[in-house]
């Protein structure tokens, strides 16, 4: 035991034990040795990488990254705290300036497109990464989610039972 302290009871936690606690906390990203984005893990096969790809669509080309920082840049501490609140219950609907959040979210996958575009890392057919976003541009140009499409389902044909979520959303 020479060389180590004793570990005793009662004793001041470590940076170690803070690190592992902090594990436990999901908030929407969490810094680590790189960015964890929440709800990159989940979801159907056909979007599994569209959010991975679209950060790094944005993150890993100087250009995209600039242009994506000139889209908020200047959004005041109110027009973030109305999109944080606003966006769980209006999704793309939710009212931004002189558009909406959809308006945004299409230049955003637009620039992210872009950026996978000039990044250039191919698959063994010669398609970018710009492919994994194909969904998200499905989702910005239909202007209905996910999860709206799910409720409209709930409302209309399964009449209110959320059973059937489980048949037809099963991954």
């Amino acid at each position: 035991m020479q060389g180590k302290l004793p570990v005793l009871p009662g004793a001041l936690p470590t940076l170690r034990d803070w690190s592992d606690h902090m594990t436990t906390a999901f908030p929407e990203v969490r810094l680590k040795k790189y960015l964890e984005m929440r709800g990159a893990d989940g979801g159907p096969w056909s979007r599994l990488c569209a959010l991975p790809a679209f950060w790094v669509g944005l993150l890993y080309d100087d250009t995209a990254l600039d242009a994506a920082w000139d889209l908020v840049r200047d959004f005041t501490l109110a027009e973030r705290h109305a999109l944080r609140d606003g966006v769980p219950k209006h999704a793309m609907n939710l009212p931004l300036r002189a558009g909406s959040v959809r308006d945004l979210a299409r230049e955003a996958v637009k620039i992210s497109v872009e950026g996978l575009k000039r990044r250039g890392a191919r698959n063994a057919d010669g398609q970018d990464e710009s492919k994994f976003l194909d969904v998200l541009q499905e989702i910005v140009e239909s202007g209905l989610t996910p999860a709206e499409r799910k409720l409209a389902l709930f409302h209309g044909r399964w009449h209110g039972d959320v059973d059937p979520v489980f048949r037809e959303f099963a991954y």
